[in-house]
């Protein structure tokens, strides 16, 4: 079923660009493949940082709204607000654990936990390997409260060319379980 309203929240952890974000706002594909309707984006630690050591900065562009991490005063951060998909891509564990325990200790952490108790759409893309046991556990944790976890596995049945074609098969993976 495809997601009819296109409310999404996009959220970055870890010292990873995601190119996720930018497929969400066009930037990576064609504009009427993107996410479309109402889109936020959150980063989990600071901007300048994370573009100082991958080579840029991204910013939200066109519909894309841009909060702070530390704002908790955001329409998603509350049960009342109609945003139905929260995907968090690349998503450390540190924050698939605090979010596993209920942590609400920042705004992606309260995204979530609104996602989960709200019964919608929560996409989780962890970036490390190998898992160890208190990962695994903080996956089944977050599954069993109704989360997706897709981990970051590119496909190579397409056979692709570039590591660009690579990460987007990834990228292509989310936007589909989100029902964009």
């Amino acid at each position: 079923m495809k997601n009819s309203s296109n409310k999404i929240i996009l959220a970055i952890t870890g010292r990873q660009r995601s190119d996720i974000c930018k497929e969400a706002d066009g930037e990576a594909g064609e504009p009427e493949k993107a996410a479309g309707g109402d889109r936020c984006c959150v980063f989990g630690q600071r901007q300048d940082d994370m573009g100082a050591r991958n080579g840029g900065k991204f910013t939200a562009k066109g519909h894309a709204k841009e909060y702070s991490n530390k704002d908790f005063f955001v329409p998603f951060a509350s049960g009342s607000s109609d945003f139905d998909t929260m995907i968090i891509c690349p998503a450390s564990m540190g924050i698939l654990g605090r979010i596993a325990s209920g942590t609400s200790d920042d705004l992606i952490a309260r995204g979530a936990d609104v996602m989960l108790k709200e019964r919608r759409k929560l996409i989780l893309v962890p970036r490390e390997t190998p898992y160890n046991l208190i990962h695994i556990r903080n996956m089944e944790t977050l599954t069993l409260a109704g989360a997706i976890i897709c981990p970051a596995s590119p496909s190579f049945y397409s056979k692709p060319a570039s590591i660009d074609e690579l990460v987007m098969t990834v990228v292509e993976r989310v936007i589909s379980l989100a029902g964009f």
